[in-house]
């Protein structure tokens, strides 16, 4: 159900307290007259600067500024009205007011009365009127809510939108995640920088995106930049993803398809686990959104946990979307030197992963595996788990020729072969580093670099495959084991460890 149709049938059934969660209280206010409208209900609001005003035709007959008095008069106001107590948060600390509330909210149930709060964060509700409220999140707008604002925006004197069907579309998903407000101002700076709102304000309105997103503290936005072509190797995982790239459409919908709830991805370090999770959201063509646990982490008494339902709810909010932990193992490990609060996050998380309804691809990265839960890797959580092992000889190969294009040199001018030969149990960042090194080496000399550079430059290296033996050792013996599927091709040359 809708928000509007959840907040109609707690008031029908006469839930006398709700606490409306959202930094939105024009749209939720909104929301509410327009559910008082339908059920025949006059609505008063309150707050400490302006007393008690009218939100549907009723005049506001009340009159108080204290918070008590408000309560009182609520009391005994005669009739079956709505009263939306504004940043009531600010007065509940009182104890004579938090104890007149929650005997308001038992009181109020032989009447047609009920009282709605309007809060920030769910955290400040008090313990003691938990058990009383029903607590309402209001999630940011979707697609419907955003098309009204830009109709809004387009019927200002002066604008000017000249947006095709496509880029209509694609800039009112770039959108969202936003609040209304943002969603505005967004779209009204589009229009100021170039005297039009166009296709080409679309990335204008990514990038003010990750900027707004960074400040929900734990959430970091990245554009849809990543292709297929910027990862070498790992054939069984492109193949995989290939195959569910139209996952998220209508058509997979319409044929009953359900959307994919994530991967993981377990293994060596430097094979190109993060930059997998940018690769699947370019392919995809899906926003990507960085999941900081250690910036869901706060100080104050429930706030680590209202900002990890805050982080989840943004992600959701902007689906279809992938939400990529990196370095699962770290981010989620949970002890009991915290007073279980890393133990709530983890349980919360897992919960989500499992339960959740909105198209959310979780993309888990991990480098120890012996680290994991053993709750997080059971069916149920991930589609599948991919283990990335050493590269192969083609893999090498490729991933060669991927950084060298990468820095604008044609791969064909190098003797590839001859160098994945000797990269033997070598992983892709340090081949990355490698072609840096030699680069240094033929910039110094003012020369362009070549193969014999990036050859003295790989044998100059201690791979990680030699200097920490023991550790991939026994990863590979994981993947041996039957727990994951190689992301590589399991019938090319393996990256065996010299």
């Amino acid at each position: 159900m809708t928000f509007k149709q959840q907040l109609e049938l707690y008031l029908r059934a006469r839930c006398t307290l709700v606490v409306i969660v959202t930094p939105e209280e024009d749209r939720a206010l909104e929301l509410v007259r327009q559910v008082c409208e339908d059920l025949s209900r006059c609505c008063l609001a309150w707050d400490l600067a302006e007393g008690f005003q009218a939100i549907t035709a009723q005049p506001a007959s009340l009159q108080a500024r204290d918070p008590l008095a408000a309560l009182e008069q609520i009391d005994k106001a005669a009739g079956d009205g709505i009263f939306v107590l504004r940043d009531f948060h600010d007065c509940w600390s009182n104890p004579t007011i938090r104890r007149k509330l929650r005997t308001l909210a038992h009181r109020l149930k032989f009447s047609k009365k009920s009282i709605l709060v309007t809060t920030p964060t769910a955290s400040k509700v008090p313990e003691e009127l938990r058990d009383d409220a029903v607590i309402m999140p209001l999630v940011p707008p979707g697609l419907n809510e955003l098309e009204t604002v830009l109709e809004q925006l387009a019927r200002t004197p002066g604008v000017r939108l000249n947006l095709t069907p496509q880029g209509r579309e694609k800039l009112l998903q770039a959108a969202l995640g936003l609040t209304t407000a943002q969603a505005q101002r967004v779209f009204a700076k589009a229009i100021v920088a170039d005297g039009v709102l166009d296709d080409h304000d679309v990335d204008l309105v990514s990038e003010e995106k990750r900027l707004l997103i960074r400040e929900s503290e734990a959430l970091e936005f990245y554009p849809s930049v990543g292709s297929i072509s910027d990862v070498g190797g790992l054939q069984v995982l492109k193949r995989w993803l290939k195959l569910r790239e139209r996952a998220f459409t209508r058509e997979a919908r319409e044929y009953g398809l359900p959307a994919p709830k994530g991967i993981a991805l377990l293994g060596i370090p430097g094979t190109g686990k993060s930059l997998v999770a940018k690769m699947i959201a370019g392919m995809w063509r899906l926003p990507l959104f960085r999941l900081d646990v250690g910036a869901l982490f706060g100080s104050l008494v429930g706030e680590t946990e209202e900002r990890t339902r805050r982080a989840l709810r943004v992600a959701e909010s902007t689906a279809p979307a992938l939400l990529w932990i990196d370095e699962v193992e770290k981010s989620l490990a949970h002890g009991g030197l915290d007073s279980g609060t890393s133990a709530r996050v983890f349980a919360s998380i897992l919960t989500w992963m499992q339960e959740k309804t909105a198209p959310v691809f979780v993309v888990a990265t991990a480098n120890d595996i012996r680290s994991l839960p053993a709750e997080l890797l059971r069916k149920g959580r991930f589609d599948e788990i991919f283990f990335l092992d050493l590269p192969n000889l083609d893999e090498r190969k490729e991933i060669l020729r991927v950084h060298l294009r990468k820095r604008h040199r044609n791969p064909d001018n190098f003797d590839l072969l001859h160098l994945a030969n000797i990269s033997e149990g070598y992983v892709g960042a340090e081949l990355e580093q490698a072609i840096i090194d030699a680069m240094y080496v033929g910039f110094s000399e003012a020369r362009e670099f070549d193969s014999d550079d990036v050859s003295r430059a790989i044998l100059a290296q201690v791979p990680l495959s030699v200097s920490q033996r023991e550790i991939i050792d026994s990863l590979r013996a994981w993947l041996a084991e039957g727990r994951a599927h190689s992301a590589s091709d399991p019938s090319l040359e393996g990256g065996s460890v010299p």
